[in-house]
């Protein structure tokens, strides 16, 4: 049963949501703020954070950027602000999504399935042929551990949506894939996001992988068709 914590410093929408998804078989945790959700945290396996944005002492944004600094764990971020550039910035400091208050519960589940679904590590064999390690540029992606290291294998830390992209970009080396491909590969095609959003991990992507970001060797902008993984990838 996956585990879910809910950070709200509305009392409400705790008790809406913890019902809601207790009923659809998942385990939910609540907290308040960010030193509750830290502590249970530390106290407690979670799989997924739904954080809003607008809480009492720090703010989501900065807790979600917290969380990037130690944690891949997946979070959806909430607000009751439709900003696009809110949206962006959720997206830029790690959020694998966003969702806008008001809204449907069941368009919320329905998000919590499609991120768990990319970022939870499936059961597999420990055979090397279903747990490949793909090798580019120095670097290794291990698909089943979904782990990105370096040359010198130290870890670099990247969230669900970063690594889904990333992987569609190494298995399909030196092809041209437009924005819309890049969505439907990294997260489906009935996914709900917009076309900034894969820019916006793009750009996360080349500060991490890149030498000089904005003159990026690996992944290469495509005037009017999207991006290419300028790169020979090669199975460990």
């Amino acid at each position: 049963m996956p585990h879910l914590l809910v950070v709200d410093d509305d009392q409400d929408i705790l008790t809406l949501l913890t019902s809601f998804l207790r009923k659809h078989q998942y385990r939910v945790s609540t907290a308040e703020d960010g030193e509750a959700m830290f502590a249970l945290l530390e106290a407690q396996p979670v799989d997924l954070v739904i954080l809003d944005i607008m809480l009492r002492n720090e703010d989501g944004f900065s807790l979600c950027q917290r969380l990037r600094t130690t944690s891949r764990l997946p979070v959806i971020m909430l607000s009751a602000m439709a900003d696009h550039t809110d949206r962006v910035v959720g997206l830029e400091i790690g959020a694998d999504d966003y969702l806008t208050k008001p809204f449907d519960q069941r368009e919320l589940l329905a998000r919590v399935k499609a991120v768990l679904r990319r970022t939870v590590d499936p059961v597999t064999p420990s055979s090397p042929s279903t747990r490949p390690v793909l090798c580019f540029g120095g670097w290794q992606l291990d698909v089943a551990r979904r782990e990105l290291r370096s040359s010198e294998n130290a870890l670099v830390m990247l969230s669900g949506g970063e690594f889904d992209l990333l992987l569609s970009f190494a298995e399909h080396p030196q092809r041209v894939l437009t924005r819309d491909q890049l969505m439907d590969m990294a997260r489906g095609p009935d996914h709900a996001a917009f076309d900034r959003s894969i820019d916006v991990q793009v750009s996360r992507l080349r500060h991490k992988l890149e030498t000089d970001p904005k003159n990026p060797s690996l992944i290469r902008t495509v005037r009017n068709g999207g991006y290419m993984f300028a790169t020979t990838v090669r199975r460990a």
